[in-house]
């Protein structure tokens, strides 16, 4: 694919030039007005209150696990602005391939909070997605999913549908083969497949720098022949421009495109993670200063457009989540077949054994309690 093949904007942001794109700077001032998307005010005040709803979802799933209501739990502290940009530009007919941090956009699909908190208290129900059309379950194995939003787009590709694929990775997943196997086919293949590298500057405890002597993860775009572009990953309008430009490529036969979110994990890897042991507390409050939802209030309020009581959608927000967590926890117990019998059309012997023993468990703590 040449230069001039290319959106326009993946061709001004060249990720070999180090270049992101941003469209309001970190006080909510709007920097490039031409290059701000066509969205009018009620859509801009929605997309604010998707992002305060996931916010506010996100600090109640920590509580829950810090009261021993929940296991463990992957925090979206401070991405809100990818979740929800993707969000607002998946179609029905798309397909959402996530890894373990994408709430916001979960949610854009129809995934209900009530499923995800089923699947942190482990029940298998959790990644079924009654009502979200075309999502994959939550992938916890780095990289996997990737392959997976390959094959998919193949066969979107092969079928001749209408259809895009959408899916994620954190910094740390691009080290993994799995993240080169996936470019390098979706490259060959040409298929309409939307990668997008939420780089939160940790693979847990590991730095970006330390996974990559890259100038930056977007440029990684080039060797597979494929268009990549670096963006302001709190910038809820930088991350809607790239990902309506995106769509628009991967869904006139173009290929795929790889974009890098430039964002920072406020909060814990995970709620087993303690994030005071590898990194200081000056650069959580610099990045703080980023924070996605500030900023684009800061430009509503600039844009005379703030019509919200925060504090009064906060406390809807948090009664319609509490029950839904309630829901959830009462949820009764699957059936013990579901954990065996959705993987293979004919049970290998060696879960026959392991279904076996854990019925013969089972049976023992029955009669021992």
């Amino acid at each position: 694919m040449t230069q001039d093949d290319l959106p326009a904007i993946f061709r001004d942001f060249n990720p070999l030039d180090d270049k992101i794109l941003q469209i309001i700077d970190r006080e909510g001032k709007l920097i490039r007005k031409d290059l701000m998307p066509e969205l009018d005010d009620a859509t801009i005040i929605d997309a604010y209150r998707q992002m305060l709803y996931e916010r506010t979802a996100d600090e109640m799933a920590v509580s829950y696990q810090r009261q021993g209501r929940m296991y463990t739990f992957t925090p979206n502290l401070g991405q809100e602005a990818i979740h929800i940009a993707a969000g607002m530009n998946i179609r029905h007919e798309d397909w959402l391939v996530p890894a373990f941090r994408e709430m916001g956009t979960l949610l854009s699909k129809g995934v209900t909070m009530k499923e995800m908190f089923l699947f942190y208290l482990g029940n298998e129900w959790g990644g079924s997605f009654q009502n979200a059309h075309h999502t994959l379950p939550i992938a916890i194995s780095i990289g996997t999913q990737l392959q997976h939003a390959t094959g998919v787009g193949y066969s979107v590709k092969y079928r001749r549908k209408d259809e895009t694929v959408f899916t994620f990775i954190g910094d740390g997943g691009t080290s993994e083969g799995d993240f080169s196997e996936a470019l390098n086919f979706a490259g060959v293949w040409q298929v309409p497949v939307i990668f997008t590298i939420q780089n939160n500057q940790y693979a847990i405890s590991v730095p970006v720098q330390k996974q990559t002597n890259s100038i930056n993860l977007a440029v990684k775009s080039v060797a597979f022949g494929i268009p990549g572009i670096k963006v302001d990953g709190n910038d809820f309008f930088a991350m809607y421009l790239a990902y309506k430009t995106a769509a628009e490529h991967a869904r006139s036969g173009r290929g795929p495109i790889l974009i890098e979110a430039l964002t920072y994990r406020l909060g814990a890897h995970t709620t087993s993670d303690d994030p005071s042991k590898y990194r200081k507390k000056e650069e959580e409050q610099l990045w703080g200063k980023s924070d996605p939802l500030i900023r684009l209030k800061r430009y509503m309020q600039d844009a005379g457009i703030w019509s919200i009581d925060e504090e009064q959608l906060r406390e809807q927000y948090k009664a319609e989540i509490d029950r839904e967590f309630t829901e959830a926890e009462n949820e009764k117990s699957y059936p013990l077949e579901d954990v065996f019998t959705h993987i293979y059309s004919d049970m290998p012997d060696e879960l026959r054994r392991q279904k076996s023993e854990y019925e013969q468990f089972l049976s023992w703590k029955e009669k021992r309690g």
